[in-house]
Formats: structure tokens, sequence, C-alpha cells
């Protein structure tokens, strides 16, 4: 197959970063007949599994690969992070609570040019030495999405309305969400051809939410092992048809790429299939370290306003992975554990949580983290505890008025997938890098485009390069 354009002309090192979310390492296995331009990527240049931050969550794991900093450095443990200790101030996080430097901005101080696209947490764009459209954080198109503001009058006269994401894709209605995500990335695709061919770079990275959409939509119809799957759907081949129209994508992108550019395509994450899901609160309520003033009704989230914080001593998030907070004495508004109980509980609830099996009491494989454990630094409000259920097969349910600690459903709307360890990794025209690597992390990729791009290396980088 024919592959980048001849460069006609020496110049300092370029790098492209081809970023697919959530895409999955034994999909790409399982697919390889109908991906031959990222097999070929795999078997000309060097390939393994990229390990992800925990937790392995869209934000903060692109933030994580484009600062080469970790969660606790960032200060973003996943989507939301507590304001401060209240119990009731939560936010989204948005491209200002990224203080670190990213590569874009080491590549600007060098008076090197970049272009980014959808990388998250990218809204609002921020000011840079190139181009920049902000990611699918972005509420609407109406919004100010581009860097510098006259690029979105570009990008509408050639896609039309931009596409951030597969809005509500938590949906019932799979024709019309499967349509979505062939527009997504057929768009994203078509905008970095464009970049690609008609700006100056040196830096280009993009990220496309295409697979992510389709792991947490199709799942249930492609995997035979999913509690939910029926035999016969009209969907079985929804994950085989998006991956080779992805890799179709990713060829003609390639063939406008001068050969002289580094190329590398990369995850956040992986995907699995989603068992069910464990309802931390209701947990937390049975075993008497949470309590409500009323048993709730119906299922709902818990309000702050009716926890009964005196007789509470933890609480949980929910999400595909949960994040647990001691009510501290001396730290949060009505504390109740005291500092000498403090680490005597965290111990408690490891040991219980990471012992909790499925309904019938069969292990499923819970991993409970302290984050002082994974992070150097700790910056921001992080979690007490960290608890990848099930080997991440199955997710964490923060609403409570189940009556009941295992679902199998889930509490956000229609979701089939969890998320991964570990996403794809590949590089392609790299010397003397080439075959099977091991021990990848997803951190190592700043210093390692860093480093392709002859820069020096920042001293504060929490990984080095995989060179």
């Amino acid at each position: 197959m024919r592959w980048f354009k001849r460069n006609q002309s020496p110049q300092q090192p370029r790098v492209l970063v081809v970023g697919l979310d959530c895409l999955a390492p034994r999909l790409v296995a399982r697919f390889s007949d109908v991906m031959p331009n990222l097999s070929a990527l795999q078997g000309q240049g060097a390939f393994g599994l990229l390990e992800s931050v925990i937790p392995p969550i869209t934000v903060p794991a692109w933030a994580c690969m484009t600062t080469g900093k970790r969660p606790g450095t960032l200060g973003i443990y996943g989507f939301r992070n507590r304001v401060d200790h209240s119990y009731d101030k939560l936010s989204i996080v948005t491209s200002r609570q990224v203080r670190e430097k990213a590569i874009w901005d080491y590549v600007g101080d060098a008076g090197r040019e970049s272009i980014i696209v959808g990388v998250p947490p990218g809204f609002p764009p921020k000011p840079l030495k190139g181009h920049a459209i902000s990611c699918f954080l972005t509420p609407d198109a109406q919004a100010d999405f581009t860097y510098p503001q006259h690029l979105k009058a570009e990008l509408q006269t050639l896609v039309g309305e931009y596409q951030f994401d597969v809005r509500n894709f938590r949906t019932e209605n799979k024709q019309w969400l499967l349509d979505q995500i062939f527009q997504l990335t057929e768009q994203r695709f078509r905008v970095a051809n464009h970049l690609l061919t008609t700006k100056p770079w040196d830096f280009f990275m993009f990220v496309d939410m295409g697979a992510d959409r389709l792991h947490h939509g199709f799942w249930r119809y492609c995997d035979p092992r999913h509690i939910h799957h029926q035999a016969k759907n009209p969907f079985k081949n929804a994950f085989r048809d998006y991956y080779a129209f992805l890799d179709q994508q990713l060829g003609r992108l390639l063939e406008n790429v001068p050969d002289d550019v580094f190329v590398l395509v990369v995850s956040d994450h992986g995907a699995k299939r989603m068992d069910g899901g464990i309802c931390i609160n209701e947990w937390l309520m049975q075993q008497g370290y949470l309590k409500l003033k009323v048993p709730p009704q119906s299922v709902r989230a818990v309000d702050p306003s009716q926890v009964d914080w005196a007789h509470t001593t933890a609480w949980g998030e929910g999400g595909y992975y949960s994040r647990i907070f001691l009510n501290a004495a001396g730290r949060e508004p009505q504390g109740t554990v005291a500092p000498s109980d403090y680490e005597g509980l965290r111990d408690e609830l490891v040991k219980k949580l990471e012992a909790l099996g499925d309904e019938q009491g069969r292990p499923i494989g819970t991993r409970v983290y302290r984050p002082e454990d994974l992070y150097a630094r700790q910056r921001g409000i992080a979690p007490d505890l960290i608890a990848l259920f099930g080997d991440l097969h199955w997710r964490a349910v923060g609403t409570v008025g189940w009556n009941t600690v295992w679902v199998h459903e889930n509490d956000t709307g229609p979701d089939d997938a969890n998320h991964a360890q570990h996403g794809v990794f590949a590089a392609h025209n790299v010397p003397g890098f080439k075959g099977q690597q091991t021990d990848l992390n997803l951190v190592q990729i700043t210093p390692t485009v860093l480093q392709l791009l002859g820069l020096s290396l920042p001293d504060d980088l929490e990984a080095e390069s995989m060179l």
C-alpha cells in the first residue's frame, strides 16, 4: 500500500500523534484482517500495549499523556473533581485546570508550531503557537472552540456544524447511534487531513472519540460473553465494520503525511465488557459507614443535604471506577473520623472491598488503591481511596435506592463496556525502534515526542522517553 508523501525539502523533525480514544488492543488483533494500515504500521515499526494511568479515564488520561505528569500532579482524578472539602462542590474539568505545560507549549517555546484537535481537556482552547480545536467537553458549536478564533469559520465552511462528540450516546436508538459514530470519525479525519495539508506544523495531534462511543454502545451485540448478549441481533458486525472504516480513514490520512514525519498511534485506555455495577453507596450504607436521614424510596443520587454526616464515616462517587472519601475530622465540615482512626479505616475498607465478590460470593478481582501509593504528588482534592471493581469488568454505581449492592444496568443510561487498563501503541518511522515493546506507559509519550522533535527534556517530567 502507498503511504506518505515524499518531502521535497529538509526540515526539522516533525511528529504526528493519532489519538484513538478507547481503541482496544484485543479488538485490533481480532480485526487485523480488515485493518491493513494499522497492521502495517505495527509490522514495520514498534508496537505494544500502552498502560494507562489509574484511573484509566479519558480525562485525566489524555492530560497525563500530553504533559508527562500523573493525575496527582495535575490534580485531576476524573471528569468531575471536588473543588474543596465541602460536601457538595464538584466541577467538570476544563483546560484551565491543566496548569502543567503540555507538549505544544514546549514546542511553542522553541519557536515551532503545533496543531491540536480534540485533545481532552481542550475546552476552552488555550492560546498556542499554531492552531487548536477544543474537545468533546465543548458545550456546543456556538461556543468559541478554536484558536485562533477565525479558524472556526474555516471549519464551518469545510464541514458545516462541527461535531465534538456523539451527544446522548447512552441511548437505546442504536442505529442512530451507530450512524453518528461513523459520522463523528469521518468528520474528525476530514478535519485532520485539511489542517495537515493547509497549515504549518511541527507537532500535530488529534483525538477521535468514535471507538469509545462504539464500545459503550455496542459491546453486548458483539461479545457472546456479555451478560446481555443475544446471538441474533442486527449489530453483531458493528465492531468489525467500524474498525475497518477507522483503518480506511487512517490510511487516507497517512497518504498525506511526508515520509520524514514520525508517526505515533495511541489510545488512552482500552475497553472490556461490563458484567455489572457495584452500588458503592448502598454497600457503605449496609456496612454502617454511610447514613442517610431518610431511606431512599426510589433510585436517586446521594443528596449531601440528606446525609446524616454526624453518623457517616465514608461516601463514594460512581463511574467507571469509584472514588471513596472519608469524612475526616478537621477536614470535612462535619468530619467524624479522627486522625488516629484514619489509616485504620482505610485499611478496613480496602480489605472489605477487595474481598467483595458478586451476588454468589465469587471473587471478582477488585483492586483498591491509596492515592499516595500511585502519585508522588497530590494536588487538588484527591480521593482517600480509588476502587477498580472486578478488574474493571464492573463499574461503580453511585446512586442509592437499589436495595442491593449488585446491579446489571447502568444508572446513567445504557452502557455495555468499561475501560481497560491498557490501550494501543504503534510507532512508525522511528530509527532503531521496532518490534514489540513492553512496559510502555502513556506518561512516556511526552518525553518521547519531545526527544523525537529534538527538544530538551524538562527535569520535572514523571516518566522517561521510550527511546
